[in-house]
């Protein structure tokens, strides 16, 4: 490790396939909750910009969606947005699960990397599910396939290393001015992370029942005094799907609100009064004009201001 004060700065992606633990891991990073996480794979829609700043650095992070084969236009999106931070970025966190076996996806991200210069850390994630011995074994496996600057085990969940992995990656950050405030947390807008949150839970609820094709528009947000009421909407699919979140007599659409209404307020830090609605839009995530409505918008490079 480098050893210096001058001050570093810059842009940080987490790639991975889908379900690997980015959001997680960027969540814990960061110190509070900006990226959804849910047992469902892609669950990442947008790249999301999150910064920490600290004495002798600042990093902004980028939590891609996972690469993975796509299946409709939405799942285009996801990809090409992943892929193409590769190039735009200053370290590129790459998160796999301990195991020696390298599948086909993991396959196709290290055909990836093999093309960019961009200095790649290799993040060995959920370590607290195995013995610690075994974790040399996987280090060893992924280093024969790549050159990596570093190779850092952790435990997203527990945060197990991760002060190591942020030394890691400030040692590659170029040295310059720090891009935010010292107290931007997020380049998010708030009605989006208040969307994605809602999503979040109707996601962990309905479990199995529904399928990936669900978004959240938030129609309002009204601060009243010390209440902000909030109106939203979540978008499925079909008819079918409807009924599921609403649940019988409301029960399901209830509990999603009950859910979600306690984190938003803690990161509104006020009352919030929620609304929720439930509208189908057949095929949405095959609609460019619906895509762009929900927020999925390619995004057009890097924020250096």
């Amino acid at each position: 490790m480098k050893e210096d004060t001058a001050y570093r700065s810059g842009f940080v992606t987490l790639i991975g396939r889908p379900n690997v633990g980015k959001s997680t891991l960027m969540n814990r990073l960061i110190g509070q909750k900006i990226a959804i996480t849910s047992n469902k794979p892609q669950t990442t829609r947008n790249r999301i910009q999150t910064v920490l700043t600290l004495e002798n650095a600042q990093i902004v992070f980028l939590d891609t969606p996972g690469i993975h084969k796509a299946k409709n236009k939405l799942g285009n999106y996801m990809v090409n947005v992943a892929e193409h931070t590769l190039n735009e970025v200053d370290v590129i966190l790459w998160l796999v699960e301990p195991t020696t076996y390298i599948g086909a996806g993991e396959r196709h991200i290290i055909e990836q990397l093999k093309k960019t210069k961009t200095p790649v850390i290799l993040v060995i994630n959920k370590t607290d599910t195995v013995k610690r011995e075994e974790v040399l074994t996987f280090i060893d496996t992924y280093r024969r396939e790549l050159d990596f600057q570093e190779i850092v085990p952790v435990s997203a969940l527990k945060g197990d290393n991760t002060e190591e992995l942020v030394k890691c990656i400030v040692d590659y950050l170029p040295e310059g001015q720090p891009f935010y405030d010292e107290d931007t947390v997020t380049d998010q807008p708030m009605r989006q992370i208040v969307a994605e949150l809602i999503r979040e839970k109707a996601l962990r609820l309905l479990e199995e029942e529904i399928p990936h094709g669900i978004a959240v528009s938030v129609e309002s947000m009204k601060e009243n005094g010390k209440i902000c009421h909030i109106e939203a909407t979540i978008v499925c699919e079909r008819e079918s799907h409807k009924g599921i979140v609403i649940g019988k007599g409301g029960q399901m659409l209830k509990k999603i609100g009950s859910k979600a209404r306690p984190e938003i307020e803690d990161l509104l830090e006020m009352q919030v009064n929620l609304q929720l609605w439930v509208k189908v839009k057949k095929d949405w995530r095959d609609s460019d004009f619906l895509l762009k409505n929900f927020g999925y918008n390619p995004s057009d490079g890097m924020r250096r201001e």
